[in-house]
């Protein structure tokens, strides 16, 4: 069981999503991570172990990587395309209640913002790391924060900009979350923010990188 669970984790990491990928050069004409995560359900192997100890254990070490700039967004993306389609394979034992989320997280590039880039980064990590995330995409106002958080029950707030002048905008939103959600936590990312803006405009934290984001929650947030 340990060896097939390591052979998916190895997969998530390189990137290798089935066995007619040509990428990575070392794992060609091997199972990837779908038709191992198959075989893995096929053995009866707890479809929790799977996602715990084969695809997250991957994607964490991606995290880790990626934190580092031991890799970069091309690979990141390759990973993330791995683990999304064994996790397909996993979805109808989230639906079941078989394997439950760590948590729910809304995301979204703030209002007078179009840049994603980063915040899609953000949410490949927090999703390869067993989270349920809603993303609101660009241009995101208050009022759109406010009624996804009201109609999901969501107590964890991702807010991203790239730019001073939007930024600002960070404020507004947070100041409407913290007034009308008493138990919300917002956390800020992006270029041009820092800790001391979070501190600024009353944001629970900064996270500098995907990663720290999702070590954070799961240390502090998962079920």
């Amino acid at each position: 069981m340990d060896e097939i669970l390591n052979k998916i984790s190895i997969c998530v990491e390189f990137g290798k999503i089935n066995k007619n990928s040509k990428y990575p050069l070392g794992l060609i004409d091997q199972d990837g991570a779908i038709e191992l995560t198959r075989k893995a359900l096929d053995m009866k192997i707890d479809p929790s172990k799977i996602l715990n100890d084969g695809m997250l254990d991957g994607m964490k070490k991606v995290g880790e990587k990626f934190k580092s700039n031991k890799i970069f967004l091309p690979e990141v993306l390759i990973a993330s395309k791995a683990m999304k389609g064994a996790m397909e394979l996993l979805k109808p034992y989230f639906q079941s209640g078989e394997i439950n989320y760590k948590g729910k997280v809304i995301l979204g590039t703030v209002s007078g913002d179009l840049h994603d880039i980063g915040k899609n980064i953000v949410k490949m990590v927090l999703e390869g790391g067993g989270w349920q995330v809603t993303d609101l995409g660009v241009n995101a106002d208050a009022e759109k924060f406010l009624s996804t958080v009201q109609n999901n029950s969501v107590k964890i707030v991702g807010l991203s900009a790239l730019l001073t002048t939007t930024m600002q905008n960070m404020e507004i939103i947070t100041k409407e979350l913290k007034s009308n959600f008493k138990n919300v936590q917002v956390f800020i990312g992006g270029a041009p923010v820092s800790q001391s803006f979070a501190e600024l405009i009353n944001a629970d934290k900064y996270f500098p990188d995907p990663q720290t984001f999702l070590d954070y929650l799961n240390n502090h947030f998962a079920n």
